[in-house]
């Protein structure tokens, strides 16, 4: 994969088929950058930063716990996904998208995200 689909900016993953939403946030969870389709408002933002910083933490430590107990390697972490009802969101390190998922593309998401 070419450098440049890893670093697509927040307008240009905005562009991709299903993405109503793309942001950046802090390792700690708080929200860095966003850029939306739908008038999400700056709360709902701010709250999913919040919960993505979260579940990174807990991906970490799931990670670090198997590869020390296991010796399976599951560090460093690289990206998770959800999906429920008719979203799905996609997290890249500390950047991510919110999809409509029957819109979606996940091959080319995956790719603009850096994770194939």
């Amino acid at each position: 994969m070419h450098k440049a689909e890893c670093n697509l900016s927040l307008n240009e993953l905005l562009k991709l088929d299903g993405v109503v939403a793309a942001g950046m946030f802090s390792p700690e969870g708080k929200l860095v950058e966003y850029k939306d389709k739908i008038d999400m408002p700056k709360e709902m933002a701010q709250m999913t930063a919040k919960f993505c910083g979260t579940v990174n933490t807990m991906f970490e430590a799931l990670a670090s716990a198997y590869t020390q107990l296991y010796k399976m390697n599951w560090v460093p972490q690289h990206s998770w996904m959800y999906s429920g009802g008719e979203w799905t969101v996609i997290i890249a390190g500390q950047r991510g998208v919110f999809v409509e998922s029957s819109k979606a593309d996940f091959v080319k998401l995956l790719k603009a995200l850096g994770l194939c």
